[in-house]
């Protein structure tokens, strides 16, 4: 009897976890390595809580579905026909795993010549991007996220989506690849900041990964 207990609790344990395909990425960084533009118990809560309910409801969500055996970028670009806990979630868990990328503790990155040129071209300089992009977040009502993204002509462009939506998502206006997205939901800066949104936004600029959002930019024109 003991035996046929385990075996059946054994079922129930492997049953629940075949289809935890999605899992999160190690952050690259200590919680408190951004300190100064963001707190390592913002970065704690971050992570360890919101970022992973993501996960975890996402996996939920696709059990005994088709799209267990899809890759994020598949859900993503069919989301329009999925239910809004997969939509939710798998672009919780997308936002959040480029968005740990594109921060860093080291200091003063900076864009690729070729990313650089290419910023200049589109916006007409770097401090007209950064009020373009800091715009979009400051103006995004409720909860959502700010983009830099490709085109499908590999042309840069600034947008904004609520909640978890992103510019993979066949349900968005202005589709591309992101290569910069910067969280504007209040878990992402209350703890130091409050209300005050635009304060987050222009610390952030302090600790944005260059090299990363270069290196994304490089493989998302490579692609066109």
């Amino acid at each position: 009897m003991k035996i046929l207990k385990i075996a059946a609790l054994s079922a129930v344990f492997a049953a629940q976890f075949a289809f935890a395909q999605f899992k999160q990425t190690p952050l690259p960084y200590a919680y408190n390595a951004l300190e100064g533009s963001v707190d390592a118990q913002t970065m704690e809560i971050h992570y360890s809580k919101h970022a992973a309910a993501y996960v975890a409801n996402l996996n939920k969500a696709i059990a005994g579905t088709p799209q267990e055996k899809q890759t994020l970028f598949q859900i993503l670009s069919g989301v329009s026909k999925l239910t809004p806990a997969v939509r939710n979630n798998a672009g919780g868990h997308y936002n959040h795993e480029l968005f740990w990328t594109v921060l860093t503790p080291v200091k003063n990155t900076q864009p690729s010549e070729k990313l650089a040129k290419a910023i200049t071209e589109t916006f007409g300089s770097m401090d007209a991007f950064k009020e373009k992009i800091s715009k979009a977040g400051a103006d995004r009502f409720g909860s959502g996220w700010a983009w830099l993204s490709v085109d499908k002509s590999g042309k840069l462009f600034v947008s904004s989506t609520p909640n978890q939506d992103n510019p993979l998502m066949d349900v968005v206006e202005e589709k591309g690849t992101p290569i910069l997205g910067i969280d504007v939901w209040e878990h992402a800066y209350y703890l130091k900041y409050q209300n005050k949104r635009a304060d987050y936004l222009n610390a952030i600029w302090n600790v944005l990964n260059w090299k990363e959002i270069s290196r994304r930019y490089d493989e998302a024109v490579s692609k066109k």
